[in-house]
């Protein structure tokens, strides 16, 4: 009879930064399915199910980020502490000297552990010093959860909230598992209240979450992963080894590589919080069909976009105070959104040519109001598909500074695309990465069918009986495994 190795079932348990733990894994998988026991064991009692998920979340934090889960920790008490005390406050201004405190505490957090080496490198560019980074770590999802935990505070002080009386409830909020590392950002307001609901999980909700954790399982190993080992970290890696149609598509790959990665990852969060009893709103819908830039900052990254538009855009001064300074709040907000993505010049100037776009887009649109749709079908899909492809491209273009690993590699790109395309090498091109360009036709094809055919998918799938729900689930489990990289692929907004 076999002995069971403690050793190798401990080196498991505990924290390695090699291999985070990732929904698309099969131990997150055996975890969560003991979960799941215990969950609806637990979940007719209050305490217990706050306990139990908390611990559970807190768990799920350090095997992503080690023992920076007190951090966690440490950052929630300090939040619902001030909370209260913003909300105990008589005076308006002792509320906003108090909430000014929180968002010191929250930004100066993010700011030390994400922007120090940042900063320090602009100081020694200044000063002609040999800068060397220092070795501070990132821990995961401290983005998100400090926005997070931020609309908390700022509800509170706006009067749309009032602060849940235990500290419990609240830890319940802000380590909250499937959302806590990569999003989507939940609103306090949102999801405290379901907090208190008696848990209610509907066939429909069960058909949902089974076809959105698929979905997003689907998106991320077998798409993003694919294309981004195959060929999308090759050519960022070294452009000027490929002609420019090799980077062209590298671009391509690379818009489809993270769309699926992050909308997969939301994908999987919202399903897996919906066989759990809750509700999150969606945070990505087919932003590559939008006609506009507008349009495509109200399908991408819906829970980023709409906070920023809500807790910093309104909080500058929004349109309230004449059109230029509309478009210098505008601007500085999407600024500051390429800067929260990444502590990087290439990070604010993507950010920078979006709030560019975005005002350009804006002044469009006062000058030429929307006129009623064309009377000839034939030129109305024509202008439609024509400003799909210039928003597509305008997006394509800003994501190589997102990508590359520096301005150089971003400027070497563009240089390839526009004086060595080669065209002439198309058919070698076709033959030599036809795996990848087969996967990526896949990819934009699943992107682009129409809404309707995609919630007939979804509801096929929830009218499943159980068994066959489960059935389906191990199809998807098998299909992932013939495309699963042979090495971990972290989600990518982990480094957000």
């Amino acid at each position: 009879m076999s002995q069971i190795d403690l050793s190798k079932i401990w080196q498991l348990l505990i924290y390695n930064p090699r291999e985070p733990l990732l929904f698309s894994s099969g131990f997150f998988i055996f975890l969560f399915t003991g979960f799941m026991y215990v969950y609806f064991l637990v979940h007719k009692h209050h305490r217990a199910k706050t306990t139990f998920v908390t611990l559970f979340s807190l768990y799920f934090y350090y095997k992503s980020s080690g023992f920076y889960f007190l951090l966690l920790i440490l950052s929630t008490v300090v939040d619902y502490l001030l909370a209260n005390e913003i909300f105990k406050a008589e005076s308006k201004t002792k509320k906003r000297a108090i909430l000014v405190v929180s968002l010191a505490l929250n930004l100066g957090l993010l700011a030390y552990f994400k922007y120090t080496n940042f900063f320090y490198s602009i100081i020694c560019d200044i000063t002609n010093q040999t800068f060397s980074p220092l070795n501070i770590f990132l821990p995961v999802g401290v983005s998100f959860f400090t926005f997070q935990s931020l609309s908390y505070t700022i509800d509170i002080y706006r009067g749309k909230l009032n602060p849940v009386k235990s500290i419990l409830d609240y830890a319940f909020f802000v380590t909250f598992f499937p959302q806590l590392v990569a999003g989507p950002i939940v609103r306090a307001a949102n999801f405290i209240p379901q907090i208190f609901k008696p848990l209610k999980v509907t066939d429909e909700m069960i058909g949902r979450g089974v076809f959105l954790i698929a979905s997003g399982v689907i998106k991320k190993t077998v798409i993003a992963d694919f294309i981004c080992t195959n060929f999308v970290d090759r050519i960022f890696d070294h452009p000027t080894l490929y002609t420019g149609l090799e980077n062209l598509f590298g671009v391509y790959g690379y818009a489809l590589q993270i769309y699926c990665d992050f909308s997969g990852y939301s994908d999987m969060a919202i399903g897996i919080a919906l066989l759990m009893g809750f509700h999150f709103n969606i945070n990505f819908d087919s932003p590559y069909q939008s006609k506009s830039i507008i349009e495509f900052w109200r399908r991408w990254h819906i829970s980023l976009s709409t906070w920023l538009k809500d807790y910093l855009y309104i909080s500058l001064g929004g349109n309230r105070k004449g059109r230029i300074r509309t478009y210098i709040n505008l601007f500085i907000t999407m600024l500051l959104g390429g800067l929260w993505h990444g502590a990087g010049f290439r990070f604010v100037l993507w950010g920078g040519m979006h709030g560019i776009a975005l005002g350009i887009n804006k002044l469009y649109r006062e000058l030429f109001p929307a006129q009623p749709e064309d009377k000839y079908p034939v030129r109305q899909f024509f202008i439609t598909t024509l400003s799909i492809i210039v928003t597509f491209h305008f997006v394509c273009f800003c994501w190589i500074f997102f990508r590359a690993d520096n301005m150089e590699i971003a400027v070497q790109m563009i240089r390839q695309i526009v004086f060595h395309f080669n065209p002439q090498v198309f058919s070698q091109f076709i033959f030599g990465y036809k795996a990848v360009l087969m996967m990526m036709l896949f990819g934009y094809a699943l992107h682009f069918i129409p809404k309707s055919i995609e919630l007939q998918a979804e509801s096929g799938v929830t009218k499943l009986p159980i068994l066959l729900k489960v059935v389906f689930l191990i199809l998807v489990i098998f299909l992932v495994v013939q495309f699963k990289s042979s090495e971990i692929q972290p989600f990518i907004y982990f480094q957000f």
